[in-house]
C-alpha cells in the first residue's frame, strides 16, 4: 500500500493510509461530545490527530502502540499540522510493512557505541576509565542503552536517540574541555556519559515510547545516581576502593546538569565542570529541538516558522 510518509504530508491532504497509534487519549468537550487526541506516527515523525464524535466503543476498537489505517484530511492549527480522523480500523501488524514505522537504526547505533567506547578509553584518568569499562561490560546495559530514547516528546525523542545525545554531548566536551585549562576534561566527559543514563529505566521503547512506573515514580537524574552505586560497587569487587571525592563530584554532575531547581535538578550545579555540562546538555537539546521545528514547520512564509509555544517564538528558517 502506497502512503506519505508524515513528515512529508501537507495542509489539506485527502488521507486514506496506515499510522502507527503513539497515543490516544478520550477526551470531551465543552458541549459534553466525546472526541479521541491521538498521536499517529510512522519512522518519519509524529503527527497530532483528532477524531470527533466518538464513544468507548470506538476508542477502544484499538490499542496505543498497535497499527490503524485512517481516513480524514490535514489541516492547519495553532501553526501546526494536524489530521482530522473520520474513520479508524485497527489492523494487524502482518497487514503493515513495519519498516515503514521502525525508528530504530540499528548500524547507526552500533557506530554510536563504538564512538562512546573510544571517548571513554582514551579517557587519562585511570578510575574513570576503570569505571568505564564495568559500565561497557554489562551487555544488557549496552543493549538497552542502544535503544534507548531521550525523552517521549521534544528532542531526541527516538529509539537510539538517548545514545546520539549523548556521544554528540561527549564530543562537545571533548572539544570545550582542552580550551579552559581550569577544567578537568575527563570529568566533564564523563559527566555527559552519565547524565541522563537514567533514562533507560525512566522511558520504555517497547512499542511507542513512554514513561515507566519506575521513571514515574522516581525519575532519571535519581535512578542514574541509583546505577552509578551500582557500578561503583561492581567496580570495588576487585578490591580497589573508587575515590570517594571522585564519587561525589560524578553523583554532583547528575543531580545538578538541569541547571535550576525549577528545571528538576536537586542541586544547583557548583562545579566548574557541572556548570559547563549543563549548558552543553542545554545546547545540544535546544539546538535539536529548534532544528526539528524548522524542519516540521508548514508556514506558507519562506523566512520565519510559525509560532512555537514550546519555545516561545517564530524561528529564522531560510537557508543561506
Amino acid at each position: 500500500m502506497n502512503r506519505t510518509p508524515v513528515a512529508d504530508l501537507t495542509d489539506g491532504q485527502q488521507i486514506d493510509q496506515v499510522f502507527r497509534a503513539a497515543d490516544k487519549q478520550l477526551r470531551v468537550n465543552r458541549q459534553g461530545g466525546k472526541y479521541i487526541l491521538m498521536r499517529l506516527s510512522d519512522k518519519s515523525g509524529v503527527i497530532a490527530a483528532m477524531m470527533w464524535n466518538v464513544d468507548e466503543t470506538m476508542f477502544e476498537s484499538f490499542q496505543r502502540g498497535g497499527y490503524v489505517h485512517c481516513h480524514g484530511r490535514t489541516q492547519i492549527h495553532n501553526g501546526a499540522l494536524q489530521l482530522i480522523v473520520t474513520d479508524i480500523e485497527s489492523i494487524d501488524e502482518s497487514e503493515v510493512d513495519v519498516d515503514d514505522f521502525e525508528r530504530f537504526d540499528a548500524n547507526e547505533s552500533d557506530r554510536l557505541m563504538t564512538r562512546l567506547g573510544e571517548i571513554l578509553r582514551g579517557l587519562r584518568n585511570a578510575p574513570l576509565r576503570q569505571l568505564a569499562e564495568v559500565y561497557l561490560a554489562d551487555e544488557n546495559f549496552v543493549a538497552r542503552f542502544k535503544k534507548a530514547a531521550a525523552a517521549v516528546s521534544n528532542h531526541h525523542a527516538f529509539p537510539g536517540g538517548l545514545l546520539r545525545h549523548t556521544v554528540d554531548m561527549m564530543e562537545l566536551c571533548q572539544l570545550v574541555g582542552p580550551r579552559y585549562p581550569q577544567l578537568d576534561a575527563d570529568l566533564l566527559t564523563f559527566g555527559a556519559f552519565l547524565h541522563d543514563l537514567g533514562k533507560i529505566e525512566e522511558l520504555s521503547c517497547d512499542g511507542e515510547i513512554s514513561y515507566t512506573d519506575r521513571g514515574q515514580l522516581v525519575g532519571h537524574i535519581v535512578i542514574g545516581v541509583q546505577m552509578l552505586g551500582e557500578k561503583i560497587a561492581d567496580f570495588e569487587k576487585n578490591g580497589e576502593a573508587f575515590p570517594a571525592e571522585l564519587r561525589l563530584h560524578l553523583e554532583h554532575m547528575v543531580v545538578s546538569h538541569h541547571g535550576q531547581i525549577e528545571f528538576g535538578s536537586p542541586k544547583l550545579p557548583v562545579m566548574l565542570e557541572s556548570v559547563t555540562l549543563h549548558h552543553i546538555d542545554n545546547l545540544d537539546a535546544k539546538l535539536w529541538s529548534y532544528t526539528a521545528a524548522i524542519q516540521t514547520d508548514v508556514s506558507g512564509d519562506g523566512n520565519w516558522t510559525n509560532y512555537t509555544p514550546s519555545i516561545g517564538r517564530k524561528l529564522w528558517k531560510k537557508q543561506s
